[in-house]
């Protein structure tokens, strides 16, 4: 529901230590194909102190104690619309029909009614002006942190990756202006850099990893991105170098991303890079590390994500976190469980090789869970920093029950949730109310620049939507009890 009111220095790279992080390859050939259709609940956990105590979602006075009734009542009616897949289906399809988008009437008319519903529930604006009212208004009323995402997509050519830097540097500039630690910002490698040079960069980068004496003359830090458990099979040929315009493009997108950062840090402001799809995931983080080295050797500026339902990402942590550790630097990781099925499913398929998925919800539920637990211990040594991106209570439950195990003090910065805006609510709140830091995903531009963002979430999040229907149960309790008094 929406609530009124989230050019460094070269380093050696010997190729030696390059490959010593590697680790035990995970077999991924005898698992069964992703089933959306299970349970959203994490494997069983006995801990000593019961979740609940730590973690209450069932006093739904309190829990939406600062929420409005008529908030309430549409939040509900658009969680139920949404949970209806042929309606979804129905209306993705319209949005994305060019008979509809490319008439100027009919056009109108689904603009309007995206920015009346979905647009209202998942966004925070069309304007500068909009976003920071948005922002101002759930940081004094609710006491959430934002994550401001400027909803573009893919840059094509290095054109639309110029215009999409600028956007993004304008979101610094309002981030700024905003009260103190009110908002951090993310920010799409993808948008920045056009997709063909990182599929080209992750191509090498997995061709170097599967044989070491193909040279990278480009790589200036050997932080590691790959394991034996990575989709190596997306690179099946040795690649070309890269070309002196491909190198120039290369430059240009380094210049992008380290300006942004050195803005970002000196206005205090955390910079949280999304992942994306596994076929440039390994450019993306090259990109993360590259910024990262030079940004985090005091705090965690540059947080990287790590995407729990790929079968490799718990040895992907494993390595990220020891050689952060080995750098002097502090690794800031978002933790989530991954927005890119359909697409993963559909490459391996059409390449006749196992999914990079895990097998199961069940599988992903308990990586997220494990995965949680080991950044949770390094916020507690001092060697990292944690953004829990979940919508899943017991996820929730469980780190939050864990952080309290470890002593780990709940107004520390250097662990925070967060849940998309208009999405687990219920979750987010009842996070506040047991002291920890929580931020809502706010995207953000106009309608018509924002409906690619939300047709994709529409895709990805079916399962979320039509399964989960927690946040349904707990707003029907409250407005139940709403109309008894």
């Amino acid at each position: 529901m929406a609530i009124p009111l989230l050019a460094t220095p070269k380093i050696p790279c010997q190729l030696t230590s390059c490959n010593l992080f590697r680790v035990r390859s995970l077999s991924s050939h005898t698992s069964s194909p992703l089933n959306l259709t299970a349970p959203l609940s994490d494997p069983p956990t006995s801990p000593e102190q019961p979740l609940s105590d730590v973690l209450d979602l069932d006093n739904t006075e309190k829990l939406f104690s600062s929420v409005k009734t008529r908030t309430l009542v549409t939040s509900l009616l658009n969680l139920y619309a949404m949970a209806v897949d042929p309606l979804v289906k129905f209306g993705t399809k319209l949005i994305q029909s060019p008979v509809v988008m490319e008439n100027r009437i009919s056009r109108a008319v689904m603009v309007g009614a995206v920015r009346s519903t979905v647009y209202k529930q998942f966004c925070a604006g069309e304007t500068t002006e909009e976003v920071s009212e948005t922002v101002t208004r759930i940081w004094k009323r609710v006491g959430f942190r934002s994550i401001l995402d400027y909803a573009v997509e893919d840059a094509e050519n290095g054109d639309a990756a110029r215009r999409n830097l600028e956007g993004f540097e304008r979101t610094v500039d309002m981030a700024a202006a905003l009260p103190p630690t009110s908002a951090s910002m993310c920010v799409k490698i993808t948008a920045i850099c056009p997709i063909n040079l990182l599929e080209r960069i992750s191509d090498q980068l997995r061709w170097n990893y599967k044989n070491p004496t193909f040279e990278l003359p480009w790589r200036t830090h050997c932080f590691p991105v790959l394991s034996d458990s990575s989709p190596l099979y997306l690179t099946s040929s040795r690649p070309e170098p890269l070309t002196d315009q491909e190198l120039h493009d290369f430059e240009l997108a380094q210049e992008r991303l380290n300006g942004l950062s050195k803005q970002c840090a000196k206005s205090n402001i955390m910079l949280l890079i999304d992942a994306e799809y596994a076929s440039v995931q390994p450019a993306i983080d090259y990109f993360t590390y590259l910024v990262a080295l030079k940004f985090n050797k005091e705090q965690p500026v540059v947080c990287g994500t790590v995407q729990a339902y790929l079968r490799g990402a718990k040895d992907r942590l494993e390595m990220m976190m020891k050689s952060g550790e080995n750098e002097g630097i502090s690794i800031g990781i978002k933790l989530v469980r991954g927005a890119y099925i359909t697409r993963e499913t559909r490459m391996a398929s059409s390449l006749g090789v196992p999914s990079p998925i895990h097998g199961s919800i069940l599988e992903t539920h308990r990586c997220y869970n494990e995965c949680a637990s080991f950044l949770l211990e390094k916020v507690r040594d001092g060697s990292g920093a944690v953004v829990l991106a979940t919508h899943n209570s017991k996820s929730g439950k469980l780190a939050a029950v864990k952080a309290e195990e470890l002593g780990i003090r709940k107004g520390d910065n250097k662990l925070q949730f967060a849940q998309l805006m208009g999405m687990a609510d219920g979750l987010s709140l009842g996070l506040r109310n047991a002291g920890f830091q929580v931020n809502k995903y706010l995207p953000f531009g106009p309608v018509d620049n924002v409906i690619p963002y939300l047709v994709r979430r529409a895709e990805e999040n079916k399962g979320f939507l039509s399964t989960s229907v927690q946040d349904r149960q707990l707003i029907r309790k409250e407005l139940t009890r709403r109309l008894k008094r």
